[in-house]
Protein backbone atom coordinates (compact mmCIF):
# COMPACT_ATOMS: atom_id res chain seq x y z
CA UNK A 1 0.00 0.00 0.00
CA UNK A 2 1.28 3.00 -0.93
CA UNK A 3 0.03 7.13 1.00
CA UNK A 4 -0.36 9.80 -1.89
CA UNK A 5 -1.68 13.24 -0.49
CA UNK A 6 -5.12 14.33 -1.05
CA UNK A 7 -4.27 17.28 -3.91
CA UNK A 8 -1.68 14.64 -5.78
CA UNK A 9 -3.05 12.74 -9.28
CA UNK A 10 -2.49 9.54 -9.69
CA UNK A 11 -3.09 8.22 -13.22
CA UNK A 12 -4.60 4.76 -13.75
CA UNK A 13 -3.02 2.40 -14.96
CA UNK A 14 0.37 2.71 -13.13
CA UNK A 15 2.35 0.70 -10.78
CA UNK A 16 3.38 2.22 -7.68
CA UNK A 17 5.01 -0.03 -4.60
CA UNK A 18 4.29 -0.15 -0.98
CA UNK A 19 5.48 2.26 1.24
CA UNK A 20 6.12 5.12 -1.61
CA UNK A 21 4.83 8.18 -0.18
CA UNK A 22 3.65 11.07 -2.89
CA UNK A 23 3.11 14.26 -1.72
CA UNK A 24 1.17 17.67 -2.13
CA UNK A 25 0.54 18.62 -5.78
CA UNK A 26 2.58 15.53 -7.59
CA UNK A 27 1.03 13.91 -10.93
CA UNK A 28 1.84 10.86 -11.66
CA UNK A 29 0.98 9.67 -15.08
CA UNK A 30 -0.63 6.45 -16.37
CA UNK A 31 2.00 3.58 -17.49
CA UNK A 32 4.66 4.38 -15.10
CA UNK A 33 6.57 2.51 -13.05
CA UNK A 34 7.31 3.35 -9.27
CA UNK A 35 9.24 1.28 -7.06
CA UNK A 36 8.54 0.56 -3.12
CA UNK A 37 9.50 2.78 -0.49
CA UNK A 38 9.93 5.78 -2.70
CA UNK A 39 9.48 9.61 -1.68
CA UNK A 40 8.17 11.83 -4.25
CA UNK A 41 7.75 15.51 -2.88
CA UNK A 42 6.02 18.41 -3.62
CA UNK A 43 4.61 18.77 -7.51
CA UNK A 44 6.85 16.41 -9.07
CA UNK A 45 5.30 15.06 -12.08
CA UNK A 46 6.35 11.12 -13.31
CA UNK A 47 5.15 10.69 -16.85
CA UNK A 48 4.08 7.88 -18.66
CA UNK A 49 6.75 4.69 -19.16
CA UNK A 50 9.27 6.69 -16.25
CA UNK A 51 10.72 3.73 -14.25
CA UNK A 52 11.61 4.12 -10.13
CA UNK A 53 13.49 1.70 -8.55
CA UNK A 54 13.14 0.97 -5.14
CA UNK A 55 14.25 3.17 -2.23
CA UNK A 56 14.26 6.47 -5.10
CA UNK A 57 13.82 10.23 -3.12
CA UNK A 58 12.31 12.76 -5.67
CA UNK A 59 12.74 16.21 -4.03
CA UNK A 60 10.35 18.95 -4.61
CA UNK A 61 9.69 20.44 -8.11
CA UNK A 62 10.87 17.79 -10.19
CA UNK A 63 9.46 16.66 -13.89
CA UNK A 64 10.62 13.01 -15.04
CA UNK A 65 9.50 13.00 -18.41
CA UNK A 66 9.13 10.18 -20.96
CA UNK A 67 13.06 7.97 -20.96
CA UNK A 68 13.79 8.31 -17.50
CA UNK A 69 14.76 5.52 -16.17
CA UNK A 70 15.83 5.33 -11.88
CA UNK A 71 17.50 2.37 -10.60
CA UNK A 72 17.05 1.63 -6.77
CA UNK A 73 18.16 3.92 -4.42
CA UNK A 74 18.96 7.12 -6.26
CA UNK A 75 18.37 10.81 -5.26
CA UNK A 76 17.17 13.25 -6.97
CA UNK A 77 17.38 16.94 -5.91
CA UNK A 78 15.31 19.70 -5.98
CA UNK A 79 14.01 21.37 -8.94
CA UNK A 80 16.76 18.93 -10.65
CA UNK A 81 15.45 19.05 -14.86
CA UNK A 82 15.76 16.18 -17.10
CA UNK A 83 15.13 16.87 -21.04
CA UNK A 84 13.63 14.26 -23.04
CA UNK A 85 14.51 15.85 -26.55
CA UNK A 86 17.60 16.78 -28.20
CA UNK A 87 16.24 19.63 -30.41
CA UNK A 88 12.87 20.41 -29.21
CA UNK A 89 10.34 23.10 -31.24
CA UNK A 90 6.70 23.41 -30.06
CA UNK A 91 5.45 23.04 -33.61
CA UNK A 92 7.41 19.92 -34.57
CA UNK A 93 5.79 16.53 -33.32
CA UNK A 94 9.73 14.59 -31.90
CA UNK A 95 7.88 11.98 -29.16
CA UNK A 96 9.24 9.13 -31.37
CA UNK A 97 12.52 10.87 -30.71
CA UNK A 98 12.55 10.33 -26.93
CA UNK A 99 16.03 9.59 -25.79
CA UNK A 100 16.54 7.65 -22.70
CA UNK A 101 18.44 8.72 -19.68
CA UNK A 102 19.45 6.42 -17.03
CA UNK A 103 20.14 6.67 -13.65
CA UNK A 104 22.41 4.29 -12.01
CA UNK A 105 21.85 2.68 -8.57
CA UNK A 106 23.09 5.03 -5.59
CA UNK A 107 23.27 7.77 -7.83
CA UNK A 108 22.15 11.37 -6.32
CA UNK A 109 21.50 14.63 -8.73
CA UNK A 110 22.16 17.95 -7.57
CA UNK A 111 19.53 20.94 -6.86
CA UNK A 112 19.06 22.74 -9.64
CA UNK A 113 21.01 20.56 -11.93
CA UNK A 114 20.10 19.56 -16.17
CA UNK A 115 20.33 16.21 -16.92
CA UNK A 116 20.75 16.00 -20.86
CA UNK A 117 18.82 13.37 -22.45
CA UNK A 118 20.84 10.03 -24.06
CA UNK A 119 23.18 10.82 -21.25
CA UNK A 120 23.70 7.42 -18.06
CA UNK A 121 24.70 8.42 -14.49
CA UNK A 122 26.80 5.72 -13.52
CA UNK A 123 26.15 3.81 -9.96
CA UNK A 124 27.00 6.29 -6.92
CA UNK A 125 27.86 9.07 -8.94
CA UNK A 126 27.32 12.79 -7.60
CA UNK A 127 26.28 15.32 -9.73
CA UNK A 128 26.74 18.37 -8.11
CA UNK A 129 24.20 21.53 -7.56
CA UNK A 130 23.50 22.96 -10.78
CA UNK A 131 25.56 21.13 -12.70
CA UNK A 132 24.34 20.77 -16.39
CA UNK A 133 25.21 16.96 -17.77
CA UNK A 134 26.10 16.85 -21.80
CA UNK A 135 27.79 13.24 -21.49
CA UNK A 136 27.78 9.97 -19.22
CA UNK A 137 28.62 10.34 -16.23
CA UNK A 138 31.40 7.35 -14.67
CA UNK A 139 30.37 5.56 -11.26
CA UNK A 140 32.07 6.79 -8.17
CA UNK A 141 33.06 10.22 -10.16
CA UNK A 142 31.62 13.33 -8.92
CA UNK A 143 30.74 16.53 -11.93
CA UNK A 144 30.21 19.63 -11.65
CA UNK A 145 29.89 22.86 -13.74
CA UNK A 146 28.36 23.73 -17.00
CA UNK A 147 29.19 21.36 -18.70
CA UNK A 148 29.62 19.51 -16.28
CA UNK A 149 33.40 18.02 -15.72
CA UNK A 150 35.11 15.52 -13.64
CA UNK A 151 35.20 16.71 -10.06
CA UNK A 152 36.40 13.82 -7.90
CA UNK A 153 35.58 10.53 -6.83
CA UNK A 154 32.99 9.78 -4.42
CA UNK A 155 32.62 6.47 -2.08
CA UNK A 156 29.27 4.63 -2.16
CA UNK A 157 28.60 5.73 1.34
CA UNK A 158 29.23 9.53 0.30
CA UNK A 159 32.52 10.33 0.95
CA UNK A 160 34.30 12.41 -1.50
CA UNK A 161 37.98 11.15 -2.43
CA UNK A 162 40.64 12.04 -4.43
CA UNK A 163 43.18 9.32 -5.23
CA UNK A 164 46.90 9.78 -3.89
CA UNK A 165 48.17 6.93 -5.66
CA UNK A 166 46.25 3.76 -7.54
CA UNK A 167 44.46 2.69 -3.96
CA UNK A 168 42.20 4.49 -1.59
CA UNK A 169 40.36 3.07 1.05
CA UNK A 170 37.26 5.10 2.63
CA UNK A 171 37.76 6.25 6.36
CA UNK A 172 34.56 6.19 6.91
CA UNK A 173 33.39 2.47 5.86
CA UNK A 174 36.48 0.96 4.47
CA UNK A 175 35.73 0.44 0.73
CA UNK A 176 38.59 -0.12 -0.75
CA UNK A 177 38.96 1.41 -4.79
CA UNK A 178 41.49 0.89 -7.05
CA UNK A 179 42.15 3.88 -10.23
CA UNK A 180 42.56 2.98 -13.54
CA UNK A 181 42.76 5.20 -16.28
CA UNK A 182 41.08 7.79 -14.32
CA UNK A 183 37.89 5.54 -13.24
CA UNK A 184 37.07 4.22 -9.83
CA UNK A 185 36.52 0.66 -9.50
CA UNK A 186 35.58 -0.97 -6.13
CA UNK A 187 37.78 -4.03 -4.73
CA UNK A 188 34.29 -5.40 -3.39
CA UNK A 189 30.96 -6.21 -5.39
CA UNK A 190 28.60 -3.04 -4.41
Amino acid sequence: MYFAHPTAVIDQPCEIGDDTKIWHFSHVMEGCRIGPRCVLGQNVLVAPRVVLGSGVHVQNNVSLYTGVICEDDVFLGPSCVFTNVVNPRSFVQRKDEFGPTVVRRGASVGANSTILCGNTIGRYALVGAGAVVTRPVEAFSVVAGNPARPAGHICRCGELFDFSGNLHTCPACGSAYLQIDGKALPLEKV
